[in-house]
């Protein structure tokens, strides 16, 4: 019966720790996921844009202040009216979702380390004023990607 009990706690404390952070899926809990993360193959050498869905399935506002990564220096962008402007925080509203999409809101990435190509992963971690952070593994897509929900 020890056996057992012990079999189960460290079950269970593997449960809870595949549900922190996300790879591009979302654990649906009550808090942050991602989905439909990646990043096109940049054409310049020190460039490049990220895009992915933040849902928030919280009762409360999430505020993403930041986004770092190995690769490079990561900052958050909205285009509006044909402008694109960095921005410090962005709102992810309760039961809702932020959406980054090619001519929206984005990542941006500058001083890469390395050129990003196709095949590959880049990690991004987001952090979040007042939620634990959430690393997400963003594929590396053809420059001329489109995925299917047209993000």
């Amino acid at each position: 019966m020890r056996g057992f009990a012990v079999s189960a706690a460290v079950l269970t404390g593997a449960l809870v720790l595949a549900g922190c952070g996300s790879d591009g899926g979302g654990d649906g809990e009550g808090g942050i996921s991602v989905s439909g993360a990646y990043m096109p193959q940049p054409v310049s050498d020190d460039m490049a844009a990220g895009f992915l869905t933040i849902v928030n399935d919280s009762g409360t506002k999430a505020e993403l202040t930041s986004v770092t990564s190995d690769v490079g220096e990561v900052t958050l962008h909205e285009t509006a009216g044909g402008t694109m402007e960095e921005v410090q925080d962005l709102a992810v509203p309760a039961h809702g979702q932020l959406v980054f999409k090619s001519g929206g809101t984005h990542l941006m990435f500058d001083k890469l380390k390395h050129k990003p190509e196709e095949g590959q992963t880049v990690a991004v971690e987001l952090h979040f004023a007042e939620a634990d952070p959430v690393v997400v593994k963003m594929p590396v897509k053809s420059a001329t990607y489109i995925p299917k929900t047209g993000q």
